[in-house]
Order: C-alpha cells, then structure tokens, then sequence
C-alpha cells in the first residue's frame, strides 16, 4: 500500500470511530435515568468523538492538500480543556440545585464531602 493511501485510511478511521462515539453519545443521554449520568455521557464519550473526528479531519487536511489547519488544532484543543470542565460544572450545579439523583444510585460521595465542609466552618 502507498504511503499516503495508509495515512488517508487512519484518517479516515479517526472520523469512523469519532462518529461511532457520538452515537454512543447521544444514545446515553437519551438512556440514562438522571442529570448526573447524562452529564457524564454528553461529556465523555463526546469530546473524546469531537476529539477524534477533528483529529482525522486535520490528517486528512494535512496529507491530502499539505494543509496544516491551526483552526483543527485549537479545536481540538479547546475542546479538550472546555468541554470536562463544563461538564462538571454543570453538573455541580445541578447537585446544589438539588436535583434529584436516579433511584438506583447506591452512593452520594459529595454529600459526605459537603457535610464535613459545613461542620468544620460551624466550629
């Protein structure tokens, strides 16, 4: 196989698998029960399918045309650094909101967290 023919097929397969996650993506936000496993879903697998599709397009670019797109590269990563934080935030401020969690959760490790928080400023 020829070089570029190779580089072009993993491209091509970062946009496959990239694609593949935001499916998974989105049917996780459709399937899960509450705000905090739904957060997780949205944010996770889809910045890593953001992550990969970009990825793949910029090899793409960069074999087919010799292009080296600094825009695909501060998407990546901006993407990278933004979308976990936001992820978390929005989700932190759902627990202080006091959205309830699924039925099924077995453990709320930030209670406890909070808890010990406001007895120490308490005493």
């Amino acid at each position: 196989m020829n070089g570029n023919v190779m580089i072009e097929f993993i491209a091509a397969l970062f946009m496959l698998v990239g694609s593949i996650m935001a499916l998974i993506s989105a049917i996780g936000i459709i399937r899960f029960p509450d705000v905090y496993t739904r957060s997780h879903a949205g944010t996770k697998s889809s910045t890593l399918a953001v992550l990969l599709t970009l990825l793949g397009a910029f090899i793409h670019f960069a074999v087919e045309q010799g292009f080296y797109s600094v825009r695909l590269l501060l998407g990546i990563v901006f993407v990278f650094l933004t979308a976990p934080v936001a992820g978390h935030l929005i989700t932190r401020a759902a627990y202080s909101a006091g959205v309830k969690m699924a039925d099924s959760t077995v453990e709320d490790e930030l209670k406890d967290v909070l808890d010990n928080r406001q007895d120490e400023k308490g005493e």
